[in-house]
């Protein structure tokens, strides 16, 4: 088989490096080559530019308004008061000012021209904080059950998202002495990588760790899905399933969404790292590096067969699974609102609307969290859900922040929004994503208000139902394991996929395409007509559409 041209591209780039530092010094575009930008993936970027401004350049004669957008690499989704208040201003002097919550459990800044890359990495890591390995064929940023509610021992599951982080992380030092001005290795010894090799993952790598009876990291969307079994509040090991991924191509039927299978359960932390670790090895020698479309973990699960990538693990770890533990999710949702933990410790989580951080005509979001960084008296963790939660406040401090959030009105914003609202989720799309084909965080809460409507014509209102929207069929915001998922296909047209279940557990599947918001809002009258009058006590919408064979 032939190598893809970017598997030539990872071979040649001397550990990553590339021609990127002499890229950046090239001040006639605002570009890098193309070489080049599929390198700066594994330093936590992507270029991108402003479409909503395209033809208005090439008009002119002048090229592509070119930027770069940043991920940090944050295990779990964990900030210190301190860093939150240096991203804040980072966002502010080097970016757009948008603090973007990403559905992986970390933020990005979008807008930073080619001069304030450098600037803005510099400046992350005075705040203790990286962007390696968040974009590119690597493991990226590992997620896991965010909020502290949820089990006793929340803190001992989470420590594993940074021990997975540490144990995938590339040997290269190509970050740090373009970005960090480093001194460059001279004994490439020290750089030899035995888990990327020269040629790193034939396709990004995604880790995930729920909590029962919550999954709201969808563990099953995950290259690796981890299970916390956890009885009379001790840890006793995770089931571990393999080969979730939701991205798929219009019109490729070889591409597919996949949930991931559980393969067995593992009860030591030493059996768990090196089961992780063998499967990422299996995937680095048996994954496509011919067609990127079909590179992604799930593609060789299937190829190759479940049995024999299971007994592959196996022999590479040097131990065997033992049957999967018994477990249940009930829910998939983040705690709104005010929390109190078992350490009687307080959360606090406010509605980010498509985890957009900024100060705009509904809330001074942005403003709110600063002060509160200000204070030092909270944490911050984010969700995978694109949410933010005030963390670890102390009895005597919540005051404090009760005060803050008041003031700005983020209790009121909170509490006044729809559940339809708060169960929703879009992925960046346009103006800056080069994959989008229509609108998703811009649109969605427009098409939210309209929904709301139908819902309230149908006394739903209360109805838990999850909806998300991409604008694309690359699955960032998750929508094929939505009750109701919009993918885009065009400027103002999505394809309407059904029949998702609440707790994530099970794919949707297409139930109409090409719909323009006008045959979108007919469809759901229809539907939730339907469902108001035929839906079983206490059943589910996804749960509906699937026992009335609407999908």
């Amino acid at each position: 088989m032939s190598l893809s041209p970017i598997e030539k591209i990872k071979q040649q780039s001397d550990n990553l490096r590339g021609t990127i530092k002499e890229g950046l010094e090239n001040e006639i575009t605002g570009s890098i080559s193309d070489y080049d930008q599929a390198l700066i993936k594994f330093h936590g970027m992507y270029q991108q530019d402003d479409r909503d401004r395209r033809d208005e350049r090439a008009e002119k004669k002048l090229e592509r308004l070119y930027s770069f957008m940043i991920r940090l690499r944050l295990p779990g989704g964990f900030l210190t008061p301190e860093q939150w208040v240096a991203t804040h201003h980072i966002a502010g002097e080097n970016s757009t000012g948008v603090i973007k919550i990403t559905t992986r459990q970390t933020i990005q800044l979008h807008g930073l021209i080619k001069s304030k890359i450098k600037p803005t990495i510099q400046a992350f890591s005075e705040a203790k904080l990286d962007s390696i390995a968040t974009c590119g064929d690597i493991n990226r940023n590992v997620i896991c059950a965010a909020h502290p509610l949820q089990s006793p021992i929340h803190a001992k599951v989470h420590d594993y998202a940074k021990k997975i982080s540490e144990l995938l992380m590339p040997k290269t030092k190509a970050y740090y002495e373009i970005w960090l001005d480093e001194e460059k290795i001279v004994d490439k010894k020290e750089e030899e990588d035995p888990l990327y090799q020269d040629r790193y993952l034939p396709r990004k790598f995604k880790i995930a760790i729920a909590i029962p009876p919550n999954n709201d990291v969808d563990v099953f969307a995950n290259d690796i899905g981890l299970i916390a079994i956890i009885e009379n509040n001790e840890l006793k090991g995770f089931n571990i399933a393999i080969g979730g991924g939701l991205s798929t191509t219009h019109g490729n039927p070889s591409t597919y969404a996949r949930l991931a299978t559980v393969i067995g359960f593992m009860d030591t932390e030493e059996k768990v790292l090196k089961a992780i670790y063998a499967i990422a090895t299996v995937q680095r020698d048996f994954g496509n590096r011919s067609d990127r479309k079909l590179a992604r973990l799930k593609y060789t699960v299937d190829n190759h067969g479940l049995k024999w990538f299971t007994e592959e693990v196996q022999r590479r770890c040097g131990y065997i699974f033992e049957k999967a533990r018994p477990y249940t999710f009930t829910e998939r949702k983040d705690y709104y609102g005010w929390q109190q933990n078992e350490k009687k410790l307080w959360y606090y989580t406010p509605l980010t609307e498509n985890g957009r951080i900024l100060d705009d005509e509904q809330v001074p979001m942005k403003t709110a969290l600063f002060e509160v960084a200000k204070t030092g008296k909270a944490n911050f963790r984010f969700t995978g859900n694109q949410n933010v939660i005030i963390a670890d406040v102390k009895a005597k401090d919540k005051p404090v922040i009760e005060k803050i959030l008041r003031e700005y009105k983020i209790i009121e914003h909170t509490e006044s929004a729809s559940l339809i609202r708060k169960n929703s989720m879009a992925c960046v799309s346009l103006p800056t994503c080069p994959l989008a084909l229509a609108e998703a965080q811009r649109y969605l809460p427009t098409l939210i208000n309209k929904v709301e409507l139908l819902l309230s014509k149908y006394q739903l209102s209360d109805e838990n139902i999850i909806m998300r929207m991409t604008g694309c069929p690359n699955g960032c915001a998750r929508s094929y394991v939505a009750e109701i998922g919009f993918v885009g296909t065009a400027m103002g047209r999505y394809n309407m996929h059904l029949g998702g279940d609440n707790q994530g557990t099970r794919l949707n599947k297409i139930y109409r395409e090409n719909l323009d918001e006008t045959a979108i809002l007919q469809e759901l009258d229809q539907l939730f007509s339907s469902f108001k009058e035929e839906k079983n006590k206490g059943e589910h919408f996804g749960d509906f559409t699937v026992r009335k064979e609407l999908v």
